[in-house]
């Protein structure tokens, strides 16, 4: 019988003192971590949740490590990340916009291509479900400075200003400068240069936005995520992978387009299942 386990990661805040004394302050990545949970444990996943504080690099990395050595072909394995996007130069040249997506985890960014080299530990036929509500995020499971509507826009939002989910240039530059090294060394490494063609698994990433673009927070939870669980509607939603992403991507307003992406070994009768089905 297939397993399915969740980890599922929300950060409101990051340490100031690695990220130049900036703090990243967001209202609404711990609900949807909560709410993503929450929708895992509906399915019968086996969930572990990060939150602010203990969504560390090394607790990501264990977590992730750990449920590819527990999970074999036929299994699934859901990601979800809520928080900060970021940027550092793209050192390996892989990126064609010249940098590498970020998560903002606590402690430190988690490169897309070091996220690769974590999924490419997973065996060939194991199913890999990946949301990432987070600025830059459309293929991050792999800066356009992105001036947005200052309007309150669609469920979830606050009637004040949009606040974005993104982290600024000035502090993107400070903390790269700050950290070259510890980030040149993840950058210059050669296991993880060609990490997303040494996926064997199949993988399958609904974003919060596209590369160029900015995710919204909100009060109670970010924008994609909001609309996600609209269309999800605990659980009453009838159709496949593409028409989720589909019926989100019509609650979107136009400068927000989620993304549907796959990598590794393409599985079509996993995108043809009701999500979060084991």
């Amino acid at each position: 019988m297939a397993k399915g386990r969740a980890l599922t990661i929300g950060l409101n805040s990051v340490d100031p003192r690695h990220y130049g004394g900036w703090s990243g302050e967001l209202n609404a990545c711990e609900a949807d971590a909560q709410d993503m949970a929450e929708i895992a444990k509906s399915k019968k996943f086996s969930v572990k949740t990060l939150l602010t504080k203990a969504a560390t690099r090394v607790k990501l990395m264990a977590d992730i490590s750990r449920a590819a050595r527990a999970l074999k072909p036929g299994d699934i394995f859901m990601l979800s990340y809520s928080g900060h996007g970021g940027q550092v130069p793209d050192i390996n040249n892989d990126e064609p916009d010249a940098q590498d997506e970020t998560w903002c985890l606590y402690d430190g960014e988690l490169v897309d291509d070091e996220i690769y080299a974590h999924l490419g530990k997973f065996a060939q036929g194991v199913r890999i479900l990946v949301f990432s509500d987070s600025c830059h995020s459309g293929t991050v499971v792999k800066l356009a400075y992105y001036q947005g509507t200052t309007a309150a826009r669609g469920s979830g939002l606050s009637a004040q200003q949009v606040r974005y989910r993104f982290m600024p240039p000035d502090v993107a530059l400070r903390t790269y400068r700050d950290n070259k090294n510890f980030y040149d060394k993840i950058l210059r490494d050669k296991k993880i240069k060609d990490s997303i063609e040494a996926v064997k698994a199949s993988v399958l990433l609904i974003s919060g936005c596209q590369d160029n673009q900015l995710s919204a927070d909100g009060d109670f939870n970010g924008l994609f995520t909001s609309q996600l669980l609209r269309v999800w509607k605990n659980g009453a939603f009838r159709g496949d992978y593409r028409r989720f992403h589909k019926e989100i991507l019509r609650l979107m307003p136009p400068d927000q387009t989620p993304n549907y992406f796959r990598a590794g070994t393409i599985d079509k009768k996993f995108e043809a299942q009701t999500p979060f089905t084991i």
